[in-house]
């Protein structure tokens, strides 16, 4: 049905800056909510970004001034821009989307995630 590949992700020193990409694939007919999460090692995964359809987005109070999300409809993409990253930033980033399908309802679609490292 749909396919997300996150890219991006990689090593990076405490201050520094990465750009996460979320890339679709297949019979999207629309693209609703766009969610990106991350997962630490032993914790829960949590949320850190949404963009809407309208393009107002929403932020968690960790990344909020730091971190911007964005996205293309028209490639179906959405982008995580990562500033000032610290290492509690440390995480497998996931990219969500709401999107209907050829066929199919609405329904919500994982990427693979992809692994940011901050080093101190």
């Amino acid at each position: 049905q749909v396919q997300l590949v996150e890219s991006g992700g990689g090593l990076v020193q405490a201050g520094g800056s990465l750009r996460l990409s979320c890339a679709a694939s297949g019979k999207i007919m629309v693209v609703r909510d766009i969610n990106w999460y991350r997962e630490a090692p032993g914790k829960q995964r949590e949320f850190v970004a949404r963009i809407l359809q309208n393009e107002d987005t929403d932020y968690s109070d960790s990344v909020k001034g730091r971190f911007t999300i964005f996205r293309d409809d028209a490639k179906k993409m959405s982008y995580l821009q990562m500033n000032s990253l610290d290492p509690e930033d440390t995480a497998v980033y996931y990219c969500t989307m709401d999107a209907t399908v050829v066929g199919f309802p609405l329904q919500t679609y994982w990427g693979q995630g992809t692994q940011v490292t901050v080093s101190s």
